[in-house]
Formats: structure tokens, C-alpha cells, sequence
């Protein structure tokens, strides 16, 4: 201690004479006064503690297995964030007086799953609308129609999806006449499970003005019987001739639709949600924020065909860093669905020689759009199921990539570059959602320009019935390639494209490393199986790097938010057909349980 700050440690006193002795003991305590003023309490808000903690694990590339992270028995949580991992006995010593202690009672516990894929206002919606999923058969399809029809005002439009032809024993499209024989005077519209076709009434073509001489829109198809007249099935874009006709859902629907698919994914153990819903819902998540009622964090994506300006609008609209609630990647769709046969591929369907699918841009319109988003900072995502579809965001990557490249090099220190190069590609972790149909020569490109393999392995359940039919035995051997994609070192990232497949994540960890169907009767091509832990990796630390997260989820260690979920059975180590089986018994999304069984 200098001179003047031992002085201006003897309190001052104004008009008061201090005799040197009192001056010389208020010298010697007032070091001791500063050394126990109240420090703050650095202790944990909460220990959790007697539990098998699986701390995380990362995708083995190159046919490497996945690098597992050391097991721990407890943690400790401060401020929604981990403090540290360890042994009960460790962790045990942290606690403080105010600290919350929570007994695991020996359950698995593991990061919180992190969906990259979901339609959560298009979920909801559904729930609250005509509810189709699962039905069996035209004829119960029909019958859910007419009982949700005798409940709807007059002249109200009749909406809601979730059917699936490919599951009826006919497989036989449904047309407008099986729709107007329930739906009344209501104008209806129902979405088939994947999205990418719908079913219109009568009353909704009129309104929508659809008849025979009606051209087909650039990247869709109204289909037609033999004399010509529409059928009611409307294929990709021509959807729109019907959609924009439909009244939109009201504010409070709207929230009713979140809570419930908001409800739905900390059920199942999702504590953060890559989700493509519309503006409006992003506002109706923005409000439940606001109030503490959001209970997973949300990256939401924009709309790849929206005006840049309007983009950029929208990405200032919120905090980019708010780690709850943002704006993320751009969406585009490059083509349809196997299921509906509208997916693009290089070659014809196997099973419908005269089709090709649709895709939904020109490359050249493709090129020059992504490489003027990616000049305006923006990731960017493309729906591409087919092979064709995927040569095509491939080819625009690499177009945005040399103008981006430029652009990014110009603004950093000179270096090698391949060095300059790779953390270009860090930057921009360009996504292809889907990536079902690859060509061989795709794998490649996708690990030369940094593309991430966003993936639902839960739709191998569902398309393996079919889809080998549809695309003949050469192509499908190269289908929903998770291993394939690993072993060229690509990032895979895992999701449920909810509401198309149910939310629960244990389906596709189960599709991940079985390739068997849920009665594990039927298998697809079982070398491109992957490990458990190779799966659980693309749910957690593969889906964190999707979204440029990788530093804050999908681990539980220390500096990580504490998103975790606790489940009634180690899925590394049952056998795999009890996965299926698992029960979530508590979500806990930054130290907070949003859900407990």
C-alpha cells in the first residue's frame, strides 16, 4: 500500500480534531473493515446430484467412432449455466446456503435434444384444426371431417392436415367428391402429412377459382381426371391458388397453437427447436418470452424468397444474441416429397417413368438469389430431398461461396488460403434440410464446401414401405445415408420435421441405429446405420453446430447452459428396440424444469 491510499484509508472528518493514536488504530482496522465487507455468493443455484450424467458426444468422422465425454455423477447450475461436472463428493461441496439440491435418484440423464428441423405454428395448428394424422383409411379421414364439420360456423373454411395415402390398404389419392360428400357448405383444404400436396373441396376450388382451363404454376401440378377437371389434389406451388383464400389464423389461435406444440417437445425432451413457422408465430414466441412462458430456445428461420430488405428487417427486429429466442437461416425449397412423388430427381421415379418431380427454381434464379443472401450475411437452408434438388443448392452453395469468399478474404489477414477458406466455411455452415436421395458423387461436395447434412431419421420408418419402389434399388442404396455422410466428414444435424413425423426424438434415434421398422420386421440397407452415440451426437453436438451454437448446447460441462433432460432408461445401453419405449421424466432448459413427468 503507497503512501496515499494508506491515507485515504483513516475516515475523514470535517471540523474534527483526531489525536494521532486514534488516527494510528483506525490505520491498523481499516484494512480488516475492507477484508470483511460482504462478499457476493458465488455458490450454485442448484447441485443436481445421484445420477448417470452422459455429459455429450461428438460425431466420429471418416468411419471413426463418435468421441464420448466422461461420465459424472453430478452438477452444479449458476445463473442457467453449468458451473461444473464431477463426483457427488465434489459437487456436494458447493453447495451454499440458498442452493437448491436436487436427488437424480440414479436416472439417466444426458443433454437436452436439440430438434433442427420442426413447423411448430403449422404443428399447433393442426392440433386445433381437422386433426388427420394416423388416420387408416379414406373412409376414417372423412369421418374426422364430418364430426369436426357439425362444429364449425357457417361458411367456414374447413382446414388441417396429417393424412397419409401411402399408409391406407387402397393407397389411393382422396379427391374433392370424398371431401364434399362430409364437408358441408364449408370450403376445406387439408394438407397431406409432408406438405408438399393438399386436397381441396369443391367449395374451395371455386373460391380459389381453380376449374379446367386453370394453367399449372410454375412448380406445381393440379392434377386432373380424363375429361380434364381438376381432382382437388394440388401439387407444390399449386397449393398457393387455394392457400391465399384461406382467412388467417387469429392472434389467439395463434397462441393456442404455440402452447400446444410448445407442450408437445418439452413432453418428449426438446429444449431447443430450430423451427420454421411464419413471422407471426416468431411474434407469438416474443410475447411468451416476454412473460417467462417460452420453454425451449427457438432459432427461427426466414423465408429464402423474401426481399432481402424485408430480411434484414426482420433479423434487427430481435436480439441476435438473445439466447432463448432468434432469427436464424434462411429456407428455401428446391423441390417436393418422395412420398407425393414431386421430389426432384436426375432420373425418373422407378415407379412412374413420365416423372421427374418439381423443382421449384431455375438455376440461374437459384444462383443469383443465394449468392446475393449469403453477400448479405445470412446462412442459408435448402429443402432437398431429391438428388436433382440437392445438385442444385449444391451448385448455388458453390456460387454464393465464390462471391462470399471474395467478399470475406478481402476484409481479413493475409494467410494461406486454405486457411482463409476453412474459416470461411466456419462462417457460413450452408445446411441441405432432408438430404434423403444422394448421388454418389455428392458426398464430395457436400464435405469441399462445408454443407451440413440436416436430417430426419425418423422418416426411414415411414418411407421405407415405399421407397425403394420409387427410386429402384441403385439410388436408395445412397438414400437417408447418415454413414455415408460421416464417413465423407460431413456434420449431420437431427431433427423430426414435426408435425410431418411425431415429435418424439427417441423414433429417430431408434431409425439411426436400427434401419428397421417399428416392428423391427423390415430392414434398409443396413450400412448406413450408425452407433448410438453417433446419433445422440447429431441430436445435441451436431445440431448446436447447425445453428453456430456449439459453444453454448449440446454438452453438459462446465460453461454450458444447463439444458438437460432425465429419462427412465439408459439409451446407450438397452437394446435399441427399447428406445422406443423411453419416457422423458423431467426437461430442464437453463436450470429451469419446464416439464416434469
Amino acid at each position: 500500500m503507497n503512501r496515499q491510499s494508506r491515507h485515504s484509508a483513516i475516515p475523514q472528518f470535517r471540523n474534527f480534531a483526531i489525536s494521532p493514536f486514534v488516527a494510528f488504530a483506525l490505520l491498523l482496522i481499516g484494512p480488516a473493515m475492507h477484508a470483511q465487507a460482504p462478499q457476493p455468493d458465488q455458490s450454485p443455484d442448484a447441485i443436481f446430484v445421484n445420477g448417470n450424467v452422459y455429459t455429450g458426444a461428438e460425431e466420429g468422422f471418416g468411419g471413426a467412432p463418435a468421441k464420448v465425454y466422461p461420465r459424472a455423477q453430478a452438477f452444479a447450475v449458476r445463473n442457467g449455466r453449468i458451473i461444473d461436472v464431477g463426483s457427488n463428493d465434489s459437487i456436494r461441496r458447493l453447495k451454499g446456503p440458498r442452493t437448491e439440491v436436487v436427488d437424480l435418484a440414479g436416472h439417466f440423464v444426458m443433454p437436452g435434444l436439440n430438434d433442427a428441423h420442426t413447423h411448430l405454428g403449422e404443428a399447433g395448428l393442426e392440433k386445433l384444426s381437422v386433426d388427420l394424422v394416423g388416420v387408416k383409411s379414406l373412409a376414417e379421414m372423412k369421418q374426422r371431417i364430418a364430426e369436426f364439420a357439425k362444429t364449425a360456423a357457417p361458411g367456414e373454411w374447413l382446414t388441417g392436415g396429417g393424412w397419409d395415402h401411402t399408409k391406407w390398404q387402397e393407397q389411393k389419392l382422396p379427391t374433392k367428391e370424398d371431401l364434399d360428400a362430409v364437408s358441408g357448405d364449408h370450403p376445406a383444404v387439408f394438407s397431406r402429412v409432408d406438405g408438399h400436396i393438399s386436397v381441396a373441396n369443391s367449395a374451395a376450388l371455386k373460391e380459389a377459382g381453380i376449374t379446367a382451363e386453370t394453367k399449372d404454376p410454375f412448380g406445381g401440378k393440379i392434377d386432373r381426371d380424363a375429361k380434364g377437371e381438376p381432382t382437388g389434389i394440388l401439387r407444390e406451388s399449386a397449393k398457393g391458388l387455394v392457400n391465399r383464400h384461406i382467412p388467417p389464423p387469429s392472434p389467439s389461435k395463434r397462441r393456442r397453437a404455440a402452447e400446444v406444440a410448445l407442450a408437445d417437445a418439452a413432453h418428449w425432451g426438446l429444449t431447443s427447436l430450430q423451427d420454421n413457422s411464419d413471422w407471426e408465430f416468431f411474434l407469438v414466441y416474443e410475447d411468451m418470452e416476454n412473460e417467462g412462458k417460452l420453454t425451449a430456445r427457438i432459432s427461427e428461420w426466414l423465408p429464402f424468397g423474401a426481399p432481402v430488405d424485408e430480411l434484414n428487417t426482420h433479423r434487427a427486429h430481435h436480439d441476435h444474441s438473445d439466447p432463448m429466442l432468434h432469427t436464424g437461416m434462411l429456407k428455401g425449397f428446391m423441390d417436393g416429397s418422395l412420398g407425393s412423388r414431386t421430389a426432384a430427381m436426375l432420373a425418373p421415379y422407378s415407379d412412374d417413368p413420365g416423372n421427374s418431380g418439381l423443382p421449384q427454381y431455375t438455376q440461374e434464379q437459384l444462383d443469383q438469389m443465394a449468392t446475393e443472401r449469403a453477400l448479405a450475411g445470412f446462412q442459408m437452408g435448402f429443402h432437398a430431398i431429391g438428388d436433382r434438388a440437392t445438385q442444385m443448392a449444391l451448385q448455388a452453395f458453390e456460387a454464393a461461396e465464390g462471391a462470399g469468399f471474395m467478399q470475406f478474404s478481402s476484409r481479413h489477414a493475409p494467410g494461406s488460403q486454405e486457411a482463409v477458406r476453412a474459416e470461411y466455411l466456419r462462417t457460413t455452415r450452408f445446411r441441405i434440410e432432408h438430404s434423403q436421395v444422394t448421388a454418389p458423387d455428392q458426398f464430395a461436395r457436400y464435405r469441399q464446401l462445408g454443407v451440413i447434412a440436416s436430417m430426419q431419421p425418423n422418416h426411414l420408418l415411414t418411407d421405407m414401405n415405399w421407397a425403394e419402389s420409387r427410386i429402384g434399388a441403385q439410388r436408395a442404396a445412397h438414400s437417408y445415408a447418415w454413414n455415408e455422410f460421416l464417413k465423407n466428414h460431413v456434420w449431420l444435424a437431427f431433427g423430426t420435421d414435426y408435425p410431418v413425423e411425431p415429435i418424439t426424438p427417441f423414433r429417430g434415434l431408434y431409425a439411426a441405429v436400427t434401419r428397421k421398422n417399428e416392428a423391427g420386421t423390415k430392414e434398409y440397407f443396413p450400412e448406413q446405420k450408425i452407433s448410438i452415440d453417433q446419433a445422440i451426437a447429431a441430436y445435441t453436438t451436431g445440431s448446436a453446430y447447425a445453428e453456430f451454437a456449439e459453444q453454448d448446447k449440446g454438452r453438459l460441462a462446465p460453461g454450458f447452459w444447463a439444458d438437460f433432460i432425465v429419462l427412465d432408461r439408459d439409451i446407450t445401453k438397452v437394446a435399441p428396440p427399447e428406445i422406443l419405449k423411453t419416457t422423458v421424466l423431467r426437461t430442464v432448459v437453463g436450470g429451469k424444469t419446464v416439464y416434469q413427468k
